[in-house]
């Protein structure tokens, strides 16, 4: 199954890529996860995110790590994938894009791609999912008009 949010940023690429640290992390969270970042290491590859989330009273953990990361004159990216995610999730592959547009504006891509341990659960997942990344293109707004 696949997620894809653009959102539309006036800064260049690289003042993006230089805010993408912890306080955006934890600034984009989703409205009804609590989350608790135990680790966050960067996004570098070979660097790990680990979560405490708690969402409607299920308490379960998550771990990322960092696999990709491509930084060209007209793009920053890197690919986190999950190492040990919430059930039913199988699998999970983040791609994260920043595009320069111009000199003064980026778009940010949230590519997600996931699997559910049971393909017929995908179907259910989906619309629990989407919502927890509907927010961002407002969160990345907000983070980036303030910083």
């Amino acid at each position: 199954m696949k997620l894809l949010f653009e959102t539309k940023i006036d800064r260049p690429y690289l003042e993006i890529k230089s805010k993408f640290n912890l306080d955006l992390f934890v600034a984009l969270k989703p409205p009804v996860v609590n989350l608790s970042v135990k680790r966050f290491d960067g996004c570098s590859p070979g660097n790990e995110v680990h979560l405490d989330l708690n969402t409607f009273g299920m308490k379960q953990k998550w771990v990322s790590v960092i696999t990709e990361e491509t930084l060209t004159d007209k793009e920053w990216s890197f690919v986190d994938e999950g190492k040990f995610m919430p059930w039913p999730l199988g699998s999970w592959r983040h791609h994260h894009r920043v595009v320069a547009l111009d000199d003064k504006s980026s778009l940010i891509v949230d590519d997600i791609t996931f699997e559910c341990v049971l393909p017929w659960m995908n179907i259910f997942m989906y619309p629990a999912l989407w919502p927890t990344f509907a927010v961002r293109p407002s969160r990345y707004k907000k983070f980036f008009r303030g910083n």
